[in-house]
């Protein structure tokens, strides 16, 4: 444990407790590192950038490094960055600090997984238990919800956001936002079904499942304008509901757009559906 004699720790740098620096790591001036956090080697860490306690980071990854934005002047200050606790960083992944343009701060939350070559950029926000698989790409002013998953090579469109507990399929590029507890998949993404098997593993119960697939089915299975199925939803009983509540609202705050389903609308509501009956029977 320590700082190695091949490492280049910037005076100014705050190094936690117990805090491990390997073999030819560069640590810049306004740099915290939580204890007991690792730095495996050859890990840059620039920028004004705290790192939580307990995380690891392995060879070759860079982050709090320059954001890529052309806006950007030699003299900014330097980019801010909010890491919090029990990260995995893995080999070559790249994280950017915010600018003065966009929310002015990168944050990531805790217990994250950033696999090899991943990329997350300047003013986004990432949440906590998340995974980016090998190549997954957030661009800037991106949203990534808690517990979501990003398959490999996944590409996150500026500004677009991917809600709570989304399960992105491999190679997608998700360019309009993606609705918590969501399947998302293909180019342009689509929405395929309900992440079934994230709210198994997350330890939701059988009533609160069957609350996601109502909610789902109304909003983006059924005729009508999304504006009329909005509210529908919000004036039936799955909207008393924590969990339909956030669906909807993700929804009606969405400002680039749904993912919209791959298989296009089904039926139309039913006579009881229009009076609600279904959605009460679902709360019950």
């Amino acid at each position: 444990m320590g700082i190695h004699p091949t490492a280049i720790v910037a005076a100014g740098a705050q190094i936690g407790e117990d805090a491990d620096v390997g073999p030819y790591c560069v640590i810049g001036p306004r740099v915290r590192l939580g204890a007991r956090t690792r730095l495996v080697a050859h890990v840059v860490v620039d920028g004004d950038t705290w790192i939580g306690e307990d995380c690891e980071l392995y060879p070759f990854c860079a982050v709090g490094t320059t954001p890529q934005d052309k806006k950007l002047k030699s003299t900014s200050d330097p980019a801010r960055l909010r890491i919090g606790s029990h990260n995995k960083i893995r080999e070559h992944v790249t994280i950017h600090g915010g600018t003065p343009f966009g929310g002015g701060t990168t944050t990531i939350g805790d217990h994250n997984m950033l696999l090899v070559g991943a990329h997350i950029g300047h003013d986004a926000t990432v949440g906590s238990h998340v995974v980016f698989t090998n190549g997954a790409m957030a661009a800037g002013h991106t949203e990534i919800g808690d517990r979501s998953i990003l398959g490999a090579m996944v590409g996150i469109h500026q500004f677009a956001r991917v809600g709570k507990l989304v399960m992105v399929g491999a190679g997608a590029m998700v360019s309009h936002d993606a609705p918590p507890f969501a399947m998302i998949q293909g180019d342009r993404a689509k929405l395929v079904a309900v992440n079934k098997v994230g709210l198994h593993r997350n330890g939701y119960t059988p009533e609160q499942k069957a609350l996601v697939k109502r909610v789902f089915r109304l909003l983006f299975w059924r005729a009508g304008t999304l504006h009329q199925r909005l509210e529908f939803v919000r004036e039936s009983a799955l909207y008393r509901d924590p969990i339909g509540r956030e669906i909807v609202e993700f929804v009606a705050d969405s400002k680039r757009g749904i993912c919209s389903p791959r298989s296009g609308l089904r039926n139309h509501p039913t006579e009881g559906e229009a009076r609600g009956e279904s959605a009460d029977a679902a709360m019950a």
